[in-house]
């Protein structure tokens, strides 16, 4: 299924990288288009997980230099029944997680050192079983390659009005295609990925068995991004779609938001929580509302090595 929805993706994409092309440059910018998204395609097939990687600076990590990190992402994984994945962190106070990979043999899972400054271990590990359950969903190749592909349709729409120029009918093309390609990019986005964010809560729930610690973990986050700046998205709002939270500075929320409502989110959780342990049902959810932030334990977890 997951394969069909990556082929239905790429198609869908090619077709508004090749609307692009046909209103900046007629039917020979169109056939350009298609040999640059046939070649985009094969290129980030296989290396979309380098590109995000290094859009964010992440540094990989190992058992030697992020030992507990390193070691809760292991016994998850294992959990799981994955094999290890790539293991980085981003040095960014914006916290947040993702994991990336065209399959579970070749992903990778990061997180900001923002994240594992502001969770417990709990918490931290509730995410990862997030990420490690949307590499095991087979999440990561759709995720990452519409992040790239998007971002290379926006960049396109706005190059080709700077460079085309002018006006009459060419001037007034290329101006819609600043507005329309991205928007369009935006809800094949959105489309894929919200969705997908329950099936990962639910698994992340069932690998590490601590729904309710992944629900405290999803406030504090949503709270935490909605006030701290990602570079990253400033940069290219595409990668947005990537993360476990909305990677929105104010909070922002709206019908286009390519996650779903936190709040529902959490609300998932606190059922299954109630299922797994019916005596604790409710007691973490007790009087927090979405964007409220549990109080603080201190993070079991050290992103900026001062331990070591």
């Amino acid at each position: 299924m997951n394969q069909f929805k990556t082929l239905i993706m790429l198609a869908v994409m090619t077709a508004l990288f090749m609307g692009v092309g046909l209103m900046l440059g007629g039917r020979v910018g169109m056939i350009l288009a298609l040999i640059v998204a046939a070649g985009m395609n094969l290129f980030t097939y296989w290396n979309a997980d380098k590109i995000v990687l290094r859009m964010h600076n992440a540094r990989e990590v190992d058992a030697r230099t992020a030992p507990e990190f390193y070691g809760l992402v292991q016994q998850l994984a294992r959990k799981a029944g994955l094999p290890m994945p790539k293991v980085y962190i981003i040095d960014s106070p914006h916290p947040n997680a993702f994991a990336t990979g065209r399959n579970p043999e070749n992903a990778a899972v990061a997180a900001t050192s923002g994240l594992l400054d502001i969770l417990d271990r709990d918490e931290v590990e509730g995410v990862m079983a997030h990420e490690l359950a949307h590499v095991r969903n087979r999440d990561t190749l759709i995720m990452t390659m519409t992040a790239t592909i998007a971002g290379a349709i926006s960049m396109l729409a706005s190059y080709g009005y700077f460079f085309r120029g002018g006006g009459g009918r060419a001037g007034i093309a290329a101006l819609v295609a600043v507005f329309i390609a991205p928007f369009a990019a935006m809800i094949v986005q959105m489309a894929i990925s919200r969705t997908r964010e329950y099936g990962a809560d639910r698994g992340g729930a069932e690998i590490s068995g601590k729904p309710e610690a992944l629900a405290t973990a999803l406030a504090k986050l949503a709270n935490g991004a909605s006030k701290i700046h990602n570079p990253v998205v400033d940069r290219n709002p595409a990668a947005a779609q990537l993360y476990i939270v909305p990677a929105l500075f104010g909070g922002a929320r709206s019908l286009f938001s390519t996650h779903p409502d936190t709040g529902s989110r959490i609300a998932e959780l606190e059922k299954m929580a109630s299922v797994i342990d019916s005596g604790s049902a409710g007691s973490f959810g007790a009087g927090k509302t979405l964007g409220q932030e549990p109080a603080r334990r201190g993070s079991a977890l050290d992103p900026h090595g001062r331990d070591r």
